[in-house]
């Protein structure tokens, strides 16, 4: 689904990775870390896809909000094991969002 996000600015958080084989609980952590960035203030929306190459986009408020969400105490151990177990390879990209528009124009 394509997060409906306020009108710009807001941050995105892009992280992009390559996984290893095996889920060894992956499933389960990327499901809690979305339910429990939803809770966090500030959060405005996530995608997400996965063939091969992983992208997921997390949308917030500013700069400071998805840099709170980043050091959550549960998302640093989902940050940890993702660095131990289940990537083997990936990048973060932090990015303010001046424009978007889609089929029907501005969003």
């Amino acid at each position: 689904m394509i997060a409906t996000t306020p009108a710009p600015p807001y941050t995105a958080v892009i992280f992009t990775s390559l996984r290893t084989e095996g889920d060894q609980g992956y499933a389960r952590m990327a499901a809690r870390m979305e339910e429990r960035a939803r809770a966090e203030p500030g959060f405005l929306g996530i995608e997400s896809a996965r063939d091969g190459l992983g992208i997921t986009v997390s949308y917030w408020v500013d700069d400071a909000a998805a840099a709170a969400w980043k050091q959550v105490s549960e998302h640093l151990v989902a940050q940890q094991r993702g660095r131990d177990a289940w990537y083997s390879d990936y990048q973060v990209r932090v990015a303010t969002v001046s424009r978007s528009y889609g089929p029907d124009g501005p969003r």
